[in-house]
């Protein structure tokens, strides 16, 4: 604990020396006192052979008195120059990007064509398995999460809160927000959101296995959108285009990416979409942007409130010795 002790205000102490400086340089305080009347007082000094004068009398203090008020001062110079215990400097990661995970909910992610764990499972299953581990992986980006199907609606607005952002995705399921596809207003959706903050890195990773219904506002007008405002979007494919129950539009998913300064991904299976995660970690980073955090406790109250006890006690006992003087003089 003492290598850890330090005063913050060290040149306090330089101060230490100041009562005795006014004890030097000030002149003392004169006071006029009634004397007795004394008859035959020039007979006494004829006698004496003292010759009386005009003076002052100093009247001083014992030692007791100096070593309390100097400990006094000391304790307030102890207080004022704050004493603290310095902890181990730690660090604290600063967000450095809004990260929004757009993901389709339409009827067609409920097809059970996918494998995990040897089980047979929806492909929405299997995405919000594997995407569990993506959301852990991304401690310094502030995710959000939006669902689309017919309609898009913000499932978890942006937060640093990976647990919230987990019981968020767990909670959702397909059919949610309606049966059909509409990938340009879930991008509208996710621009929505980012207007709403202020950190100016923005990424959106956008995943869906169908094709845009062409409800509203197309697809690539929304990316026009994102593009103007420097919004990068990732798209991912799920499933395999031409096969039994997909109808996957990649065209539309890669001229997305490519607009935005993006990438697209085609997941086939549970693998790939892993494989896609982590390819995705290494277009964007995690980005930790350190600053150092030196934790202090402060200890100035006990200097403190030493010298107010130490001063409550020496007012006290010559209060007490007031009293007794006042009593013995009255009993005399």
């Amino acid at each position: 604990m003492a290598e850890n002790f330090e005063f913050a205000y060290r040149w306090v102490f330089f101060l230490a020396p100041l009562p005795l400086l006014v004890y030097w340089l000030l002149p003392p305080i004169k006071s006029k006192s009634s004397s007795l009347t004394y008859p035959y007082f020039n007979r006494a000094a004829e006698v004496s052979g003292e010759k009386p004068s005009r003076s002052a009398q100093v009247k001083g203090r014992g030692i007791l008195p100096w070593i309390t008020l100097t400990l006094i001062w000391l304790l307030l110079l102890g207080a004022v120059a704050s004493p603290q215990l310095v902890g181990k400097p730690e660090k604290k990661v600063k967000l450095s990007r809004n990260f929004l995970i757009v993901a389709d909910l339409s009827f067609s992610m409920a097809q059970n064509d996918w494998v995990l764990d040897d089980k047979r499972v929806s492909r929405w299953e299997a995405v919000k398995d594997i995407m569990k581990d993506f959301v852990v992986r991304r401690k310094s980006d502030r995710l959000g999460l939006v669902f689309f199907a017919s309609n898009a609606y913000v499932q978890a607005p942006f937060t640093n809160d990976l647990e919230t952002v987990q019981t968020m995705l767990d909670e959702a399921d397909v059919g949610m927000a309606g049966q059909a596809t509409n990938i340009g207003k879930a991008i509208v959706k996710g621009m929505d959101l980012f207007e709403r903050d202020t950190i100016s890195n923005k990424v959106m990773l956008l995943l869906t296995d169908g094709v845009d219904s062409g409800q509203e506002i197309l697809p690539l007008d929304a990316a026009n959108l994102a593009k103007k405002d420097s919004t990068v979007i990732y798209t991912i494919g799920i499933g395999t285009p031409g096969s039994s129950g997909s109808d996957l539009d990649e065209r539309t998913l890669e001229e997305i990416a490519e607009m935005t300064d993006g990438s697209y991904f085609r997941a086939a299976d549970a693998d790939a979409l892993e494989k896609v995660y982590a390819e995705l970690d290494a277009l964007e980073p995690i980005e930790y942007e350190e600053e150092s955090y030196v934790p202090r406790t402060l200890l100035y109250y006990y200097p403190l409130a030493a010298a107010l006890a130490l001063g409550t006690l020496v007012v006290g006992i010559n209060l007490i010795l007031l009293i007794f003087k006042n009593l013995v003089r009255n009993d005399g």
